[in-house]
């Protein structure tokens, strides 16, 4: 079993930045991927960013290349997710979850999330 706590959401004006953390506890391992997830109101979850256990591999959705950057500290458990150039557009909740194996696919843990507001 894997718990993921998010942290560092909040409310910023649109050009702002902030950094998500997610701290992982439990059965945590470096061969896990972890990925962020953001979810608004009537629509999917969308994989915005995904890491690979090492650290190696990484995915970005179209919408957020060049302004989101994953990134993960193992020695602390610790994914974060350093969001750039926020538009009103990325205001969701954002989620981080992890699996077994590479970044994209069906993902196993999952957090409760933290809430990202961008005001234009």
């Amino acid at each position: 079993q894997v718990q993921l706590v998010e942290s560092g959401g909040g409310l910023v004006q649109a050009g702002d930045s902030l950094r998500l953390s997610c701290a992982a506890s439990g059965r945590a391992s470096s061969y896990y991927s972890t990925g962020w997830f953001r979810q608004t109101p009537g629509k999917e979850r969308e994989l915005v960013a995904g890491i690979s256990g090492n650290g190696i591999i990484t995915y970005y959705a179209d919408s957020v290349r060049g302004r989101f950057t994953i990134s993960r500290d193992n020695a602390k458990n610790t994914v974060y997710l350093q969001m750039n150039s926020l538009k009103p557009e990325d205001t969701a909740r954002y989620y981080c979850a992890t699996k077994y194996g590479p970044p994209r696919g069906e993902y196993t843990y999952w957090g409760q999330g933290t809430q990202v507001t961008v005001d234009s």
